[in-house]
């Protein structure tokens, strides 16, 4: 039989106004009189004014049911409007993505354009949910009927035009289970380059600052700019590791980021150009499960301007990035990288999720996605995971956060 046949008589009530406790609990009360069953039910609360949606079964008294609602509505001193139709929204199983919006500030243009582009690529707006509010405003749209590749072109256009982040993902039920995150560590996990640092204690920082910002565009070959750059370190005093060390900023979002995600099961790994005296002590500060990076030589205390072993460079990363997940038990799938140059580039190509923190241009056109505000944790909002469960995990581990802005 068809679905059409298959269609009951359903009744659409849609409750707004002031929200209150009991709003609720009322309206199904008097649905319970009328003995119909739910069909489909949402209800969201925007500044304290409630909208509440109800499908329900139609009753053979239609206009008993009517005349109650409206009554227990009339008493609420809310607004109500009852719409008699047929069966329930038509299932759209293609194209379906969450295409999630990042803004600081989120302007009405910025919305409209990107509703407009979905609306060019042949999607629906299905749902709209706001993940975060502040340090950044953050709205996830549930999105079927187009075509993720041609909505992700359309949206990456828009999102530079608008000056805002847009994430782009095919729904999958990996976003719902565990999953391995590795991140370049140098300007991605911390700000700035330990190189450049490291240099600046031998006298050369802007010379190596010059072919660094090279290599990170891909102008350079990664293995020969460090090898050389790395040359110009030799006879400083190992201790010089330990202050800049001391020295590192994290970028802000990091530690919450890490912190929330492993309390899912999620597992980290940090994979870099830098140097391992670095990121080993950084991975274990963080709680980051697995770490690689290159290892400088030291002989008698002192840096002797050489590297040990392979080099970890642009296709290491993305070997490394497998390995990881093979031993950790995470399908390829489920990994996420995050990068910023160019040396990261084949690691965020070989992710399930590929995303360009304030990146140079080269690995912006190339990801997945895109991010280009400076929080880390931001990327838990691709996850599908608000800024209000992330401070209630907080508190209930009874770690204090700011108090967010009237």
């Amino acid at each position: 039989m068809s679905a059409a046949h298959d269609a009951k008589d359903t009744l659409l009530i849609t409750v707004t106004g002031k929200d209150r406790p009991g709003v609720t609990s009322a309206v199904f009360a008097t649905l319970a009189q009328a003995g119909v069953s739910v069909v489909d039910l949402e209800q969201i609360v925007v500044r304290r004014r409630l909208v509440l949606g109800v499908l329900v079964t139609a009753p053979r008294d239609t206009r008993r049911l009517r005349s109650a609602i409206e009554h227990t509505i009339t008493e609420l001193g809310m607004a109500v409007e009852i719409e008699k139709g047929s069966g329930d929204n038509r299932s759209r199983r293609e194209g379906r993505t969450h295409v999630t919006v990042i803004g600081a500030p989120l302007r009405a243009a910025a919305m409209a354009a990107v509703a407009g582009r979905i609306a060019d690529a042949g999607g629906n707006i299905d749902r709209i949910e706001r993940m975060a509010r502040y340090p950044v405003t953050a709205i996830e749209l549930h999105v079927s009927g187009a075509l993720p590749d041609r909505l992700r072109s359309l949206l990456a256009a828009e999102a530079t035009a608008s000056g805002i982040d847009i994430a782009v993902q095919p729904v999958s039920i990996l976003r719902h289970g565990v999953r391995l995150i590795v991140m370049d560590v140098d300007s991605t996990l911390i700000q700035g380059e330990v190189i450049e640092m490291l240099a600046r204690h031998a006298g050369h920082g802007d010379e190596v600052a010059e072919v660094t910002e090279r290599a990170m565009r891909g102008e350079l070959d990664f293995e020969e700019s460090l090898r050389a750059r790395v040359a110009l370190l030799r006879g400083l005093d190992a201790s010089v590791l330990d202050e800049v060390y001391g020295s590192i900023v994290v970028n802000p979002g990091a530690r919450t980021l890490v912190r929330t995600l492993r309390r899912l099961g999620y597992r980290f790994a940090i994979v870099s150009g830098g140097f391992s005296q670095i990121t080993d002590r950084l991975a274990a500060d963080l709680g980051i499960h697995r770490a690689r990076a290159n290892t400088l030589e030291i002989v008698d205390g002192r840096l002797t301007g050489r590297v040990v072993g392979e080099v970890v460079d642009r296709a290491a990363k993305a070997r490394a990035l497998r390995e990881f997940a093979a031993d950790l038990g995470v399908p390829e799938a489920a990994t996420i990288a995050i990068g910023d140059g160019a040396n990261d580039l084949d690691m965020l190509a070989a992710a399930g999720l590929g995303i360009a923190y304030n990146a140079r241009a080269v690995v912006r056109d190339a990801a997945d996605t895109s991010l280009n505000v400076p929080y880390l944790d931001t990327i838990m909002y691709l996850l599908g995971i608000t800024r209000e469960e992330i401070e209630a995990a907080d508190a209930e581990a009874g770690i204090v956060t700011p108090a967010p802005p009237i």
